[in-house]
């Protein structure tokens, strides 16, 4: 199977619920992710699976004897395979895992662990690699713009709180100036009537639950990476 990769990386979901590739379909696509849905019907023929795909979720509808039978056929190719497993015993995951699967995890699973594991798996491809950053009580994704606390709560960061957090990224451990932030961070449009600078950081502070970025009193601002 030949494996042409698009911009967006392809993942192809096979026999998984439709409850469940709904939920996915708009937080993957959100994460930066292209989306295939392929249901099984067996009856001795296996799935096609889209030419273009880069990893292949193999859902909890399917019985070990199937997904064995997929990876079988398939794993030898470029595809990388997440098998999303119902409870089983700890040698059937095994199995799976010397049939040529690259991760299996066992449902019920929440679309954020699992658009984490499909990113992992990307970033071995070299392809789609997620740009995160970890703080104190959230978790960031740049390229998606979206702030994930640790109680699986998502906020969106608006075009400019990502280009403040961006600059702030790019400048660790230094102290940035009022000026500096206007000339390299400017306020939004819709902003444009704020002027204040401590305002725009209060209010990105409160949406990454951190305390790291710190306020210099008459110099400016200064952001220290709670983790290396």
């Amino acid at each position: 199977m030949t494996n042409v990769f698009s911009k967006r990386p392809v993942v192809a979901l096979v026999g998984v619920a439709d409850q469940t590739v709904a939920e996915l379909s708009t937080y993957l696509s959100r994460v930066g992710f292209d989306l295939r849905a392929t249901m099984l019907h067996w009856g001795g023929a296996l799935p096609s699976l889209p030419s273009d795909a880069a990893i292949v979720v193999l859902g909890d509808r399917l019985t070990s004897t199937e997904v064995g039978r997929v990876l079988r056929q398939y794993a030898s190719g470029p595809v990388l395979f997440l098998v999303v497993s119902r409870p089983v015993p700890l040698v059937e995951r095994v199995l799976m895992l010397e049939a040529g699967a690259a991760d299996v995890v066992e449902s019920p699973l929440h679309p954020r662990e699992l658009a984490a594991r499909i990113g992992g798996l990307a970033g071995r491809l070299g392809i789609g690699a997620r740009e995160t950053l970890v703080l104190e009580r959230s978790t960031v994704d740049l390229k998606a713009a979206l702030v994930m606390t640790r109680g699986n709560e998502e906020e969106q960061l608006s075009s400019g709180q990502l280009a403040l957090l961006r600059l702030f990224i790019a400048n660790p451990h230094k102290v940035l100036t009022r000026e500096d932030i206007m000339t390299e961070a400017p306020a939004e449009r819709e902003d444009a009537f704020d002027r204040s600078i401590d305002s725009r950081i209060v209010r990105l502070r409160r949406k990454l639950d951190t305390d790291s970025i710190t306020t210099i009193r008459g110099t400016g601002y200064r952001f220290d990476p709670p983790f290396p």
